[in-house]
């Protein structure tokens, strides 16, 4: 008989404080492998207090963070970052460099060889909707906003790190850019296998992309199921976005 595998992540009875304040409260998660989690709440809510505590960038206060069964405590900083995709909001895409060179820089800072590199990041950009021959010598001051999102989530899934953390990456968009980059994204998402934290306010998005909804409501996780079971609750933690589907 073998023993369960340890969950990709999982958050047990987790406490984070500034001060006095509490970020997260006694938060326990578990994502399961393969899994897009989709975390919804409020502005304040945790849910990017969560995120970073997923990839050490935060220390609890209390309990404990695993991944792969390990703390992220015990985890190399570096070595947990790189196994772990991180795509927010605003980019970060560094300016001097190429849309190349951002989107390899961590398999060339893995070792990877110069052609492998030049193929994975072609092969990324083809896969986000982007022409590789044209828009990989570009600066990322050359790209739209819209551009650069694809080129962000390229850029997280270049090395091929099993986890996924997503930091309301879309929500600077224009709704039509939005919704192309929501259909890639599930067309990625089909083909890989990945572990993925998906941090949205927006519930219509949530409801679309997510295998599993955990809404989050001052640090604390107030309700947890699939898109189909949040559609028909009748908690008063969906209440409000629910009636933003009306």
């Amino acid at each position: 008989m073998t023993d369960e595998p340890a969950a990709p992540i999982l958050l047990e009875e987790v406490t984070y404080r500034v001060g006095e304040t509490a970020l997260v409260s006694g938060l326990s998660l578990k994502v399961e492998a393969a899994q897009t989690l989709v975390l919804l709440g409020r502005s304040g809510s945790g849910k990017t207090t969560a995120l970073r505590l997923m990839n050490g960038l935060l220390r609890p206060t209390k309990g404990r963070v695993l991944v792969e069964g390990r703390s992220t405590e015990e985890w190399d900083p570096i070595q947990l970052r790189r196994k772990i995709g991180y795509v927010i909001q605003e980019v970060g895409l560094f300016p001097h460099f190429t849309v190349s060179e951002n989107v390899g820089l961590v398999p060339m800072l893995e070792g990877w060889s110069e052609p492998d590199v030049r193929r994975r990041t072609d092969e990324l950009l083809t896969k986000v909707g982007l022409d590789a021959e044209p828009i990989g010598a570009r600066y990322p001051h050359q790209l739209s906003g819209g551009q650069r999102q694809r080129v962000g989530v390229a850029r997280a899934l270049a090395a091929d790190p099993p986890f996924l953390l997503m930091d309301e990456p879309f929500g600077a968009l224009d709704p039509i850019t939005r919704a192309e980059i929501q259909r890639e994204f599930l067309t990625i998402r089909g083909s890989l296998s990945k572990t993925i934290v998906f941090v949205t306010h927006d519930v219509r998005e949530g409801l679309l992309l997510a295998d599993r909804l955990g809404v989050l409501e001052r640090g604390r996780l107030v309700w947890s199921g699939t898109p189909e079971q949040f559609r028909r609750s009748g908690d008063a933690a969906a209440a409000p976005f629910l009636e933003c589907l009306s």
